[in-house]
């Protein structure tokens, strides 16, 4: 059972009704991260902003949900990595690659040297050696790939702990961000 309440646009007041019907029309529904995030509609209106950004950044829809994916593993977030999950089967992942992914890794050595870029800064709080960031550009990761991972982790990290913080109801078919 939830934490908080998951707001729907009956529930809700102002802008945290105006911000789920916004969900609504984006996504075709509300998922129940959103409803719960609602009750601070701050919250809500920062994620979806710095989501919105992103999807006009240097990686695409199948990159971000591999990232996505990937730093809910890193977090044990199993209501992100239950939906990450769900939408990477989406946009074309097998199986295989969902658990490559969840691993830290990819058949594309760009995209694993992007995982492990984003891993090493999840794991030094963004204190990366110079090594490790002249591996990742060797395997052509860009400086707006390397600006991006970190605005990727923030926003997936906001999402994470805040679902850790909420637990809202899970709203996707069950993947143990625990067993992987």
């Amino acid at each position: 059972m939830s934490r908080m309440p998951q707001l729907t646009a009956d529930t809700a007041t102002g802008e945290q009704r105006e911000l789920i019907e916004d969900t609504r029309k984006q996504l075709g529904r509300v998922p129940n991260l959103y409803a719960a995030m609602a009750n601070g509609p701050a919250a809500l209106r920062g994620y979806l902003a710095l989501r919105d950004s992103l999807v006009g950044g240097s990686f695409d829809t199948r990159r971000r949900e591999q990232l996505a994916l990937f730093i809910a593993q890193r977090n044990g977030c199993t209501y992100c990595v239950s939906a990450h999950s769900l939408r990477g089967e989406k946009v074309g992942l097998s199986p295989e690659e969902l658990l490559l992914t969840r691993q830290g890794s990819d058949t594309d050595p760009h995209m694993a040297q992007v995982l492990r870029i984003t891993g090493e800064v999840m794991a030094t709080g963004g204190r990366v050696t110079d090594e490790a960031v002249a591996e990742a550009r060797r395997a052509g990761v860009t400086d707006a790939e390397l600006a991006e991972i970190v605005a990727h982790i923030a926003l997936n990290v906001l999402s994470n702990y805040f679902n850790h913080l909420a637990e809202p109801d899970l709203d996707f078919p069950l993947v143990d961000a625990h067993a992987a």
